[in-house]
C-alpha cells in the first residue's frame, strides 16, 4: 500500500460521522427503553426518522416514531426502527468499503443472490414479542425473569431447522444477557453490541428459511492468513485466501471452521479441537495451497468447508500470494444483513512502514495495529509484530476509525528475514519452549475427552 493510497483511506466519506452519531444516540435510547420516552430518546428517534426520510423506509419509520412517542409500541413499529438502524449502518459500510477498495485498488463483485421468497415461519412471532419486551424495558431493565421468559421460545426455535440462524442468535444473546443480569448493576453496558444483536434478531424474524444458493467450485486455494477467535466456550478459525479456478477470475474467499470448547483449553491446544479439518490445518501449518473439488461457495465469498473435498498441495508462500495474486483477486460482495462496519475485514499487504507503540506509520499517515487481538494459539507477539518489516493484516473499522489486525509478519531473526503466521502452530507449536511448556502441563484436550468417554460409558 502506497502512502498516497493510505492518505485516501484516511479521508472519512461524507455523512459517515453523522450516520454513526444517529445510530449511537438510538443505541443510547435503548439503554433505558421505550416504556417512557424522555426528551433525549424522542430526539434520537426523530434523528433516525430524518436520516432515512429520503428512502423507501421513510413512511414506516416516521409512523413508528410517532407511535413510540405516544406509548403505542408493537413489533411492527420496533421492526421499522431496527430496519432504519440497519439501513444507516449498511450505508456506512458501503461508503467505507468503497473507500478501502479505492485505497488498495481492489475490484469488488456485485451482490447477485436471489431475494428470499420463502414464507416467514409462524414461530417468529414469539421472538418478536420478546424482543419487543427488551426494547420497552431497556437494557437497564433486564433481569433474570425477563431473560428466562425467552427460554421456551428459544427451545422451540432450536427444534426447527428453518429458523436455525435466528435460534442460534437468540440462544447466545439470552445467555449473554443472563450472565450480566441484573444489568442495572453493571458499570458499563455494551450498548452498541446489544443493539446490533437486537437489530439482527428482529430482522431475521421477518425472513423465511435461508434460500442462498451456493455454487460448487474447484481449483486452487492460496491461503493468506488465519484470524483466530477464541472465547470461553468456542474457538473459530477464519482463513482468508485467494481462489483460482478455471474459467473464472481469481476471487478473494474466506473459510470459517469452529468447535465448542471449555475455558481450560487455551493457547496452542485449541487447534486440536479443529482436528477434523486436517487438510486445512496441514495447509496452514506448512504454508501450502489446497486443491478443492466441488467445494460450495456462497455469493458472499464464504467457502462452506468440507475437508473431504480438499487436499493439501504444493508450497504456497502467503506473502507471495499477497504480492502477486491478491491485487488481481475480486473481493466478494457483502450479504444484505452483513452490511455493517463491524464486518469489514479486508486482507492487505503492508510494507515499508514504521511500527511503534501499536501505531503503524506509512508516509505521513498512521494506522492503529490491534496488538491486543493477537491469538495465544500462534507465534505472533506484540514485540514480534512491532519489529516486523512486512505484514499481512486485516483492514478493519471500529468506533475510532481504521485499524489493522495482524495475520502474519516478516521480521529479522539473526540477520535473516523470517515469516511468522497465526496458523504456524495448527499442527502443534514449533517453538521448542512453547512445546515443552505444553508437554509439561499435559494434554488438556485428551484428558477431557477421556473423562467424557468415561461418563458416556457409565
Amino acid at each position: 500500500m502506497q502512502a498516497v493510497q493510505l492518505t485516501a483511506l484516511m479521508e472519512i466519506p461524507e455523512g459517515v460521522t453523522a450516520a454513526l452519531a444517529t445510530v449511537r444516540d438510538f443505541d443510547t435510547a435503548l439503554v433505558d427503553g421505550f416504556a417512557r420516552v424522555c426528551e433525549p430518546q424522542s430526539a434520537a428517534l426523530a434523528a433516525l426518522a430524518a436520516a432515512v426520510s429520503g428512502s423507501p423506509l421513510a413512511e414506516a419509520v416516521a409512523a413508528a416514531v410517532s407511535k413510540v412517542n405516544t406509548g403505542a409500541i408493537g413489533p411492527d413499529e420496533l421492526s421499522a426502527l431496527a430496519a432504519a438502524r440497519a439501513a444507516l449502518l449498511g450505508a456506512v459500510h458501503d461508503a467505507l468499503v468503497e473507500r478501502a477498495d479505492t485505497a488498495v485498488d481492489r475490484t469488488r463483485s456485485e451482490w447477485t443472490a436471489a431475494p428470499n421468497t420463502t414464507a416467514v415461519s409462524p414461530l417468529a412471532a414469539g421472538p418478536r414479542a420478546w424482543l419487543g419486551e427488551l426494547a420497552i424495558s431497556g437494557w437497564r431493565g433486564v433481569d433474570h425473569d425477563l431473560v428466562a421468559a425467552a427460554d421456551r421460545t428459544v427451545e422451540t426455535l432450536l427444534a426447527e431447522p428453518a429458523v436455525r440462524r435466528l435460534a442460534m442468535l437468540l440462544d447466545g444473546f439470552t445467555a449473554e444477557l443472563g450472565a450480566c443480569a441484573p444489568v442495572a448493576t453493571m458499570d458499563r453496558i455494551p450498548a452498541r453490541r446489544w443493539a446490533d444483536l437486537w437489530t439482527r434478531a428482529l430482522l431475521l424474524s421477518w425472513r423465511g428459511a435461508d434460500s442462498t444458493v451456493s455454487e460448487p467450485v474447484s481449483g486452487r486455494l492460496l491461503p493468506l492468513g488465519v484470524d483466530v477467535h477464541e472465547h470461553g466456550t468456542v474457538v473459530q478459525a477464519q482463513v482468508y485466501g485467494v481462489l483460482e479456478s478455471a474459467g473464472a477470475p481469481a476471487r478473494r474467499v474466506r473459510v470459517s471452521v469452529a468447535a465448542a470448547k471449555v475455558d481450560t483449553i487455551v493457547g496452542p491446544a485449541v487447534w486440536q479441537l479443529l482436528a477434523a479439518h486436517s487438510q486445512l490445518l496441514t495447509a496452514l501449518a506448512g504454508h501450502r495451497a489446497l486443491e478443492l473439488t466441488d467445494m460450495p461457495l456462497t455469493p458472499a465469498g464464504d467457502l462452506l468447508w468440507d475437508d473431504n473435498r480438499a487436499q493439501a498441495g504444493e508450497a504456497a508462500d502467503p506473502f507471495v500470494t499477497a504480492t502477486v495474486q491478491l491485487p488481481q483477486a475480486h473481493a466478494p460482495a457483502a450479504a444484505p444483513l452483513d452490511r455493517d462496519p463491524v464486518h469489514i475485514a479486508e486482507p492487505v499487504l503492508f510494507e515499508g512502514y514504521r511500527l511503534r507503540d501499536g501505531v503503524l506509520t506509512l508516509g505521513d499517515q498512521q494506522l492503529r495495529v490491534e496488538l491486543d487481538a493477537l491469538p495465544s494459539a500462534g507465534p505472533l507477539t506484540a514485540a514480534g509484530v512491532s519489529g516486523s518489516v512486512a505484514m499481512i493484516g486485516l483492514l478493519r473499522w471500529d468506533a475510532d476509525g481504521w485499524s489493522v489486525r495482524p495475520l502474519a509478519v516478516r521480521r529479522k531473526v539473526r540477520s535473516a528475514v523470517t515469516a511468522f503466521h497465526n496458523g504456524d502452530w495448527a499442527l502443534g507449536p514449533t517453538d521448542p519452549k512453547v512445546a515443552k511448556a505444553q508437554a509439561k502441563s499435559g494434554d488438556a484436550v485428551a484428558v477431557l475427552r477421556e473423562r467424557a468417554g468415561r461418563l458416556l460409558r457409565k
